[in-house]
């Protein structure tokens, strides 16, 4: 894979931004474009490739003569190019993707036949662009009826994506826009594929990904993090064309794991997306049945899962919950995940999580024992966590919450040993619609803030584990950075999540009291 290079213009970006976001709204207007995007995705994706393919029959043709001898020779040999697509116009010197444009009759059974048809011929592309019915029902009325889904093919035509057209950075940031706006009008279900830019840069610009490392996402949702990684990689190396990422996904919704697989393909990126559910079964596995380590991991969770029971913890075959932390309780799972990605690393990996603001903070301060705490501190103890950042509020599309990214190092510097960086980004933020977020020398302040462990009044603090342990393990930024002199109070998101753990937990208590009373006759 090359360097990318940034010929392009961000005129030319925000071009192909606005048309793909007109292409989606072309159905019924902005607001209910969202509603589609199942639909809408896998047709600019297929425009993408019908264009690209288009490409590579000229340039075949150039060499044999004629388009027509480049279909057929391409036929025989499908090696000729990165995906055969059996979509032969009647007349050969018109664009492949004509063939879905000239449908006029029963189109969503058409353009359904055409994506299975290309599926068929490409195993890689198998799940992912045939699983939608373009002429489903529901109670007996079309999904997206044929008008609509002809204003959809012609608001897609007018724009070419090809290879001499648009850069694969370029497609690939404007699909990850369009992405971006589906989420912004996803409601709760938003956080489910989707993780704000920013957040992803700062990620990986701090784990500084090197050159041909293997990087992994137990929960990639629609596979922004790996794609930032991979950039983040390219944009550090100094070589023109540095070994691409090895990069490795799993996700367990079956029409994000789609989303995700076409994403890395339109960005022009080789990676292996796994479907299914990483905390109860993960794919990637070692040849003797041991969890597969990466010098890499990234994710951003469903925050406080609270369907993991104790018994998925005890029954783990994969030592991913060693004595001293195992179960944190089952309100939430972060530290759960938490556990899944120490345990995905190999011995010189890195790791950064995004995590609800009050697993940093959840028992601690609180009498008597607290499972989350514990874990907590088995991290702290084992010098495990690198740094902490604590996000702007109303970052995130399924919440208002700030969150917190929490970084691992299995092999922290020497000078590093026994401390933990925290960083309080509460104040970097701009306002917007329908989010706030981070500007870009916000997010550049940020990320040379955690690389260099850079102390600086009402922003970063070097804490040893001694000032730790006297807080009870509390590793939240905000308890140690005040941002303002006035800030003298805990944040209030993170008393109300404690004061949800601590109503769950008393839950659990009274359940199992009522079980011990009812096994004695009581």
């Amino acid at each position: 894979m090359a360097k990318r290079i940034k010929k392009k213009t961000e005129t030319d970006n925000k071009s192909l931004e606005s048309w793909i976001w007109d292409a989606a709204c072309s159905i019924r207007g902005a607001k209910d474009a969202p509603k589609y995007k199942d639909f809408i995705l896998p047709l600019i994706f297929t425009k993408r490739l019908c264009d690209v393919f288009d490409d590579e029959i000229n340039r075949i043709a150039a060499e044999v003569g004629s388009r027509q001898k480049a279909f057929k020779l391409v036929k025989a040999d499908r090696k000729l190019v990165r995906f055969y697509l059996p979509l032969v116009p009647d007349d050969p010197e018109q664009p492949v993707w004509s063939v879905i444009r000239k449908l006029a009759d029963r189109i969503g059974e058409g353009v359904t036949s055409h994506m299975r048809a290309i599926a068929k011929e490409n195993p890689l592309l198998q799940g992912i662009i045939d699983r939608v019915d373009f002429n489903a029902t529901t109670h007996g009325q079309r999904d997206i009826d044929d008008d609509r889904l002809s204003n959809l093919i012609e608001a897609i035509s007018t724009k070419r994506l090809g290879l001499e057209d648009v850069e694969a950075d370029i497609i690939g940031k404007s699909y990850e826009y369009l992405i971006r706006k589906f989420a912004e009008g996803g409601g709760q279900s938003a956080g489910e594929f989707y993780t704000p830019p920013e957040v992803g840069t700062i990620m990986s610009r701090v784990l500084q990904p090197e050159p041909g490392m293997t990087v992994y996402d137990p929960c990639c949702g629609s596979g922004g993090l790996l794609v930032k990684l991979e950039i983040a990689m390219e944009d550090q190396s100094s070589d023109d064309r540095p070994a691409p990422l090895k990069l490795y996904g799993q996700e367990y919704i079956a029409d994000t794991w789609a989303m995700a697989n076409m994403n890395m393909i339109i960005h022009d990126m080789e990676g292996e997306i796994e479907i299914g559910d990483s905390f109860k079964n993960p794919k990637f596995r070692s040849p003797n049945g041991k969890l597969r380590t990466f010098d890499r991991v990234v994710a951003n969770p469903m925050w406080n899962q609270n369907w993991f029971t104790e018994a998925d913890y005890d029954n783990d075959e994969l030592d991913r919950f060693p004595a001293g932390a195992g179960f944190p309780g089952k309100s939430s799972a972060d530290w759960g995940w938490v556990q899944h990605l120490h345990a995905s690393l190999n011995a010189t990996g890195r790791a950064a999580v995004v995590l609800d603001t009050g697993a940093a903070s959840r028992g601690s301060g609180n009498a008597g024992t607290n499972k989350e705490k514990a874990v907590r501190q088995w991290f702290v103890d084992q010098d495990l966590i690198e740094s902490v950042l604590y996000l702007p509020e109303n970052l995130f599309y399924n919440t208002s919450a700030p969150g917190i990214v929490l970084f691992l190092n299995r092999a922290k510097p020497e000078e590093r040993q026994g401390k933990v960086f925290l960083v309080n980004a509460s104040q970097l933020f701009e306002k917007g619609d329908p989010k706030n977020f981070i500007p870009d020398d916000g997010i550049q302040r940020i990320a040379d803030t955690l690389i260099g462990w850079k102390e600086e009044e009402k922003l970063s603090r070097i804490v040893d584990h001694e000032e730790l342990a006297k807080n009870d393990y509390n590793i939240s930024p905000s308890r140690y950075i005040h941002t303002s002199d006035a800030e003298t109070y805990r944040p209030l998101a993170e008393i109300v999540a404690e004061l949800d753990v601590i109503e769950a937990e008393a839950r659990e208590a009274d359940e199992a009291l009522r079980g011990i009373l009812k096994q004695l006759g009581l």
